[in-house]
């Protein structure tokens, strides 16, 4: 049975923004709900917005934070407030370990709620749509030793926009959205090794989603994705599920299941609408 305590320390059940989280090397925007019945060791969920959304917006569009009320679990909506909303997932700086980007920005944003809230380093999480799925999968990419797990919709591989001039629709090389970085699952294993080359632990167990409708961010990007994380988790595809976790998605198990699956979704555009229920399974937490 979950264990929940009254916490008094701070704003509950609202949308609090937290200006001085430490290094912000990008000035990110920061904003975090703390519910008011809080487990004991709480988890935290780091919940990246879209291009061209907002923290705020991201906690409208979704149920975490409701889920967080029933759950007793932290939830950060950071904000992005550069090229166009979008998260940098182009840049060496964003793409390296402790690097001063984006990604650098967000993990001292969940060192801070690890700190202030007392909770668990051990359940720490990240889901993202579109940009802050790409964003997703670089944090996993980058701070494997700080995330338990995670889930991206409609997102690309990791270091896929690297090298590009921007991040967003309307700076990026396209050749990323445009499903046509095509590497072997070696070459993107590489790719994430080099983004924290000391590292020789465990990668945080991911899924990915991705609709076969998606003329935004197109769908070969998922195929790119599952050849990057087969590459770093050492596992093949094992079989289908169909209609799962809802009729005409598709799962697919790689390995046992329990480090990677990805979700097809026929006949959906961009974006795949966000499963809460799965992901909180997913990451444990229910």
């Amino acid at each position: 049975m979950l264990e929940l305590q009254s916490f008094t320390n701070g704003a509950q059940n609202v949308l609090v923004s937290v200006p001085d989280f430490g290094s912000n090397p990008t000035k990110l925007q920061m904003s975090i709900y703390v519910p008011t019945k809080l487990a004991t060791s709480p988890a935290v969920i780091l919940a990246l917005h879209p291009c061209g959304g907002t923290g705020t917006g991201y906690y409208q569009q979704t149920k975490y934070a409701s889920l967080a009320d029933t759950n007793g679990f932290i939830v950060i909506f950071p904000s992005a407030g550069h090229d166009n909303n979008c998260w940098d997932v182009a840049t060496t700086k964003t793409l390296t370990h402790d690097g001063g980007g984006d990604s650098n920005g967000l993990a001292n944003m969940l060192k801070y709620t690890i700190d202030k809230y007392n909770a668990d380093p051990k359940k720490v999480f990240v889901t993202g749509t579109s940009s802050g799925a790409m964003m997703t999968n670089v944090m996993v990419a980058t701070y494997p030793d700080m995330i338990a797990a995670a889930s991206g919709y409609s997102g690309v591989a990791a270091g896929c926009l690297a090298g590009s001039p921007g991040s967003s629709p309307q700076t990026a090389d396209p050749t990323c959205a445009d499903g046509k970085v095509v590497k072997t699952s070696d070459q993107w294993k590489s790719v994430v090794k080099a983004m924290y080359p000391t590292y020789n632990g465990t990668y945080p167990k991911f899924q990915v989603w991705h609709g076969t409708a998606d003329t935004f961010v197109n769908y070969p990007n998922l195929g790119e994705e599952i050849k990057e994380w087969e590459g770093v988790f050492g596992v093949s595809w094992n079989k289908n599920l169909t209609n799962s976790p809802q009729t005409g998605y598709t799962q697919m198990v790689f390995g046992d299941g329990d480090q990677f699956l990805a979700y097809s979704a026929v006949g959906v555009g961009h974006t795949v609408p966000v499963h809460e229920s799965v992901d909180l399974q997913w990451f444990g937490i229910t």
